[in-house]
Order: structure tokens, then sequence, then C-alpha cells
């Protein structure tokens, strides 16, 4: 069995990246992460209470990163990126609406 466990190595202080906001994007890759490690330690799980409990943890983990992915969906998207600035689709509607 397979054991995950997040360790810090060297001094315990924390860094300027400890208390710094995190963005939206990353917490649903630290999520998406999460979910991922549990779905690992499920699968190598042999304790019937260590299943119920990575069930759990993966059906919370579910229901959090749905949650992040519903504001990601609800925030407007950026106009400013380079592909959406000269999109093939936007020149075809300008050429065609004139």
């Amino acid at each position: 069995m397979k054991t995950y466990f997040s360790q810090r190595s060297g001094t315990d202080s924390m860094t300027e990246e400890d208390y710094s906001p995190m963005t939206l994007k990353d917490s649903i890759q630290r999520t998406r992460q999460a979910l991922n490690d549990a779905y690992a330690g499920f699968d190598n799980a042999v304790d019937i209470d260590l299943i119920d409990s990575y069930i759990y943890e993966i059906y919370a983990l579910q229901k959090r990163y749905k949650h992040l992915t519903d504001l990601a969906a609800a925030e407007p998207a950026e106009e400013s990126g380079p592909l959406r600035k000269y999109s093939p689709v936007r020149a075809l509607v300008s050429h065609v609406l004139g």
C-alpha cells in the first residue's frame, strides 16, 4: 500500500508564497492534483475503513472541483490574448458583416 504525505524539507518557517493569495487557476490545479492523489490512494487501499475514507475524500474533492470550475466559467474571458485578438472567426465575421 502506498501512502502519500506532504512534507516540508528544511526549516519550518513560512515563506512569502505561503501567505500569498491563491488564484482560481492555482486552486483548480491543486484540487485536480489532490483528486489524482485520492484516486491513487483508493486504487492501492486494502482496508475497508481506508477505502471508505478515500470514497468520501474523492466525493468532496469532486464537489470542490465542480464549484471551482463553475466559478471559472462565470468569470469573463480575457480579450487581451493573441489568439482572441487575431481570431480567424473574428476576421471572417467582420468580412461577411462588413
